[in-house]
């Protein structure tokens, strides 16, 4: 039997002993500081981003891996024998680094490497959840198909609300999709903020004040799991503090059966800035 691997990037924010117990191979972006290059979460971590954003005069900047990055990855995991490997990947609409999966698909192909690429049409960990649910699956025993039926139901299933302090990065990274309407607005005012079907950012809800849109994605989150247990994760930018409170409230409305908090690392972090906080979840 073929082995099976899993692939996706970066930006799925999945803490690295996880990845590693599950063997999920994470491939870098990279974030650019004027002259200086970094590999997302291998050669910049999230806490020295964060301090490096704060002293930094101009915004940074953000490159998807190229389709040989992908081609080396994929050849390593193979090692000269045939494949199947299962690719995700942060939302088309937000970068192209599903384009260079699906070109370095192609370049493998006669190698007898079995590529399916996926575009997760997520960002952060609602893209490391699906990401880690597919590889427990496969360690439970599912089969290829099977895993690749799970992949595109846990896109189309995976909710995922956010919050950012600003929408200055959104906007300043061309990110903001159909939330741009909201620019310039904000006054007191918490934008939540979801990804649509085609992966686009874009205004749930705007309300005033943090405990009023925690209340809100709450009554949202509630909504959709009508008493079901869930897997669900946090992500945040350098905002543990509140990331915790809000684990706090998830935790006494819902029956969470497995949970992850993690960093926004880097190249998310470039677009969407400090005092993020992501909240993402499915139901089992």
């Amino acid at each position: 039997m073929e082995p099976i691997f899993v692939v996706t990037d970066s930006t799925a924010d999945i803490p690295k002993e996880l990845a590693k117990q599950l063997g999920i191979t994470v491939v870098p972006l990279k974030v650019h500081f004027s002259n200086e290059t970094y590999l997302d979460g291998e050669t910049i971590t999230a806490e020295q981003f964060y301090q490096k954003l704060q002293s930094s005069d101009e915004l940074p900047t953000t490159s998807q891996p190229s389709p040989m990055d992908f081609v080396e990855t994929y050849k390593k995991l193979a090692d000269g024998k045939p494949a199947k490997i299962i690719s995700i990947h942060l939302s088309a609409a937000l970068s192209g680094t599903v384009q260079s999966a699906l070109l370095a698909k192609e370049m493998v192909k006669d190698l007898g490497i079995d590529v399916h690429v996926f575009d997760s049409k997520k960002a952060s960990y609602s893209i490391g959840i699906i990401v880690v649910g597919v590889a427990k699956a496969l360690r439970e025993g599912k089969s290829f198909e099977e895993a690749l039926y799970l992949t595109n139901d846990l896109i189309e299933r995976t909710q995922v609300y956010f919050l950012v302090d600003t929408l200055t990065y959104l906007h300043k990274g061309g990110r903001i999709g159909k939330a741009a309407s909201l620019f310039g607005t904000l006054l007191n005012i918490k934008p939540i903020l979801s990804l649509n079907e085609q992966g686009e950012v874009f205004a749930v809800d705007k309300v005033r004040g943090q405990k009023k849109a925690f209340s809100k994605i709450l009554g949202y989150l509630t909504d959709y799991t009508k008493d079901k247990k869930v897997i669900a994760g946090i992500s945040h930018a350098a905002n543990l503090e509140e990331a915790k409170n809000f684990e706090q409230l998830l935790r006494e409305k819902m029956d969470i059966v497995e949970f992850v908090m993690t960093d926004i690392g880097p190249v998310i972090g470039t677009h969407v800035g400090p005092g993020t906080l992501a909240i993402m979840m499915y139901t089992v």
